[in-house]
């Protein structure tokens, strides 16, 4: 099973009201040995996010439970760090069936925070992108924290996912 792993870790400023924030852009790709059908499915069920969550993180639904994903769907859950629990909220502001979803945190820890998840599909499986352009609150210490802390956090959750999409698709029957 071929498999690929591509990062990246860009940054720029953007004027977001009277402040100037630094946009971080982190990006995986990933092979799936699935039909699209099957990997899209599995993606846009919000109750597989625990499944591609890191349990460290404590990630609970607060949703009601099934969620039907479509465009400007809004889904609140919980995670926690040590002993700080955040609240978020996601709405689905882009939905391409089979094709592209994404969602953008409406409130939560971040000041941006806009997931793009597209799926290609490919003979033998599918090319899977993650993009997320986030920012943080606060001005310099924002910065402060991305660099001494959240950068690393993130690449830490995003290789879990991809460990555990790898896994959940290469096991026998698959997700």
């Amino acid at each position: 099973v071929a498999l690929a792993l591509r990062r990246v870790d860009a940054s720029q400023r953007v004027r977001r009201g009277a402040d100037a924030v630094n946009v971080h852009v982190l990006e995986r790709e990933q092979w799936i040995p699935a039909t699209l059908d099957r990997v899209f499915d599995f993606f846009s069920d919000a109750a597989n996010l625990e499944k591609l969550t890191p349990p460290w993180l404590g990630f609970q639904i607060r949703s009601p439970l099934p969620i039907r994903t479509k465009a400007e769907t809004r889904i609140d859950y919980t995670i926690r760090l040590g002993p700080v629990l955040m609240r978020w909220r996601t709405r689905i502001s882009v939905w391409e069936q089979g094709r592209r979803f994404v969602d953008e945190q409406e409130r939560g820890p971040y000041a941006l925070w806009e997931h793009t998840h597209e799926f290609t599909e490919m003979a033998g499986g599918v090319w899977m992108r993650d993009r997320v352009r986030y920012a943080l609150p606060l001005g310099a210490l924002g910065a402060f924290a991305h660099f001494l802390i959240v950068r690393a956090l993130l690449a830490r959750i995003f290789d879990f996912r991809f460990a555990r999409v790898r896994e959940l698709f290469t096991a026998a029957g698959g997700a």
